[in-house]
């Protein structure tokens, strides 16, 4: 199968590269050989390499910076979205976006459905909502897979940031945020579902793809440092309040996987199963 990826350059690019390059002929689409904003950039790759199927990772997902910069986060997550729906169209090519928590309000108590109705609070939530807009309206032929809470090899990541503190000094007392929820996910489970989608063409529309169960990052700092061994390190929890930044996290995003299931795809691991592995394979003793 001929696969592009654009922001292939990306963590979950990398990762989909690492799995896939022995069964695929895949190609990367990135800068700053291929900027995606110009459309005849984007035409003119894929003509070059006819791909059967698009994994559509490319975004600006720095948050703070989004609320920045509102013009360049849609330009990027809108408009460039939309360059690559319409040439995924156009060449008959199906089309798997990845997309974000990010598009819920963050008010609610129970994971998030793929038929909740999204109402984003942030820059990059209305951005990347956006962008699911232009796949939907431009590429029949497509899927959208939200995600959350990401890390995977070689980072940039809250696991990565939390064991370079660790590492810096091991018997620091760190302070984590307790009163924002969420699923805690690895960017190589992401690649498994994936793997499965390519094996089902039938299937369109909204898949939630993140890890089972829900956490804090409280919850989610303590698991990384017991599972890496730093157990002098203390973590304390605090509000949001503590820690104010320009775009407001949501308190609770996490995501329903109901629909993975009734589609019989492969279940998503439990979030502290994945983060062992993960930290077992990048950190290992």
């Amino acid at each position: 199968m001929r696969i592009l990826i654009t922001g292939g350059k990306g963590m979950l690019g990398r990762t989909l590269l690492r799995d896939w390059q022995a069964l695929h002929t895949c190609q990367i689409a990135d800068l700053p050989e291929t900027d995606l904003t110009q459309i005849e950039a984007v035409n003119a790759c894929f003509e070059a390499f006819k791909p059967e199927v698009v994994i559509h990772c490319a975004a600006m997902t720095q948050v703070d910076a989004c609320e920045h910069h509102p013009e360049k986060a849609f330009r990027l997550n809108e408009q460039l979205t939309a360059n690559v729906a319409k040439a995924c169209a156009r060449m008959n090519a199906r089309l798997i976006a990845i997309s974000t928590d990010y598009v819920f309000s963050g008010k609610a108590s129970e994971p998030w459905k793929e038929t909740d109705t999204p109402c984003p609070k942030t820059v990059y939530g209305a951005s990347k909502l956006a962008g699911e807009k232009a796949v939907q309206t431009y590429c029949p032929n497509h899927l959208i897979l939200r995600v959350a809470w990401l890390y995977g090899a070689g980072g940039p990541s809250f696991v990565h940031t939390m064991l370079a503190l660790a590492a810096a000094n091991p018997s620091r007392t760190l302070t984590v945020v307790n009163d924002q929820y969420g699923n805690p996910t690895s960017a190589e489970a992401v690649s498994r579902v994936l793997s499965a989608f390519l094996t089902r063409p039938e299937l369109r529309g909204i898949f939630h793809v993140t890890c089972e169960g829900v956490a804090s990052w409280y919850d989610f700092a303590k698991t990384i440092f017991r599972l890496a061994g730093y157990t002098s390190l203390i973590v304390e929890p605090c509000t949001s309040e503590a820690f104010p930044r320009p775009a407001k996290r949501p308190a609770w995003s996490a995501l329903s996987k109901q629909k993975l299931k009734q589609c019989r795809l492969p279940a998503m691991p439990p979030w502290q199963e994945a983060l062992a592995r993960f930290i077992r394979s990048e950190w290992p003793s």
